[in-house]
């Protein structure tokens, strides 16, 4: 398979167009990759754009890339959202390139009551960024068209708004309601939340409930934080049809 980059801005290039990858992702490709004069690569917007090319000039600076073939990769529908509660050391970090390996669309921070890990304005700006930073890399190492997004820090109040224009499944262990067994509706979005280390909190089940949430369960067993959001995907991928 041909090596994979990513372009900074959206492209509207067309076969037999020259395109010019600079700055950190040309040095990637020309000085960590190796890529050579006459190499088939591919090229992404991160928005639905993927091009095929064939590298025309290298250097540490730019690598021109004359395009051969392009498709416009629809962006998936519903769209799959995971709600991830921040958690103490990289577990949330975890869960998010993993999530985005899957096949995830979108990622919300959550500061959920029981999250040891606590952002603050300064902090959330700087997490968010972290976060974005790892689906990138993540969303090009696996060949994705779209690059999922990376929603602002929410509140529990914030997620309880969505629920008015979304399937929202909450992931509880004690849950009678199996995942496998949802029926998904034909909501646009399907939003997957998940609790951080010590689980969700009582008082925050009751509100989404209340809201029109639906908690379910993966199986008999208890999750990481790390593991249960890439979990919970790879199920609704399969109920989707995605895979």
């Amino acid at each position: 398979m041909p090596l994979h980059f990513l372009l900074d801005e959206p492209v509207d290039a067309a076969p037999g167009d020259d395109v010019v990858l600079t700055g950190s992702e040309a040095h990637h490709a020309a000085t960590v990759r190796r890529v050579r004069v006459g190499e088939e690569i591919t090229l992404g917007d991160g928005r639905g754009a993927w091009l095929a090319g064939r590298c025309e000039a290298v250097s540490a600076r730019e690598v021109v890339v004359r395009v051969v073939a392009r498709t416009d990769v629809p962006m998936p529908s519903p769209r799959l959202v995971l709600v991830q509660a921040l958690a103490k050391g990289d577990r949330d970090e975890l869960a998010v390139q993993a999530a985005t390996e899957l096949g995830v669309d979108e990622i919300v921070p959550w500061q959920a009551g029981r999250s040891v890990s606590r952002w603050d304005a300064a902090k959330a700006e700087k997490g968010r960024a972290r976060w974005a930073s790892i689906v990138r890399e993540a969303a090009k190492q696996a060949h994705r068209a779209w690059v999922p997004a990376v929603a602002p820090l929410a509140s529990t109040a914030d997620l309880v708004a969505r629920t008015a224009a979304s399937r929202v499944l909450v992931l509880e262990p004690t849950a009678h309601l199996r995942l496998a067994e949802v029926d998904l509706g034909a909501a646009d979005d399907v939003l997957l939340v998940v609790g951080p280390e010590g689980g969700i909190a009582p008082d925050e089940l009751d509100r989404f409930v209340a809201a029109g949430a639906t908690p379910v369960r993966l199986g008999d067993t208890v999750l990481r934080t790390s593991t249960a959001g890439p979990a919970a995907l790879s199920v609704v991928s399969v109920l989707l049809g995605r895979w």
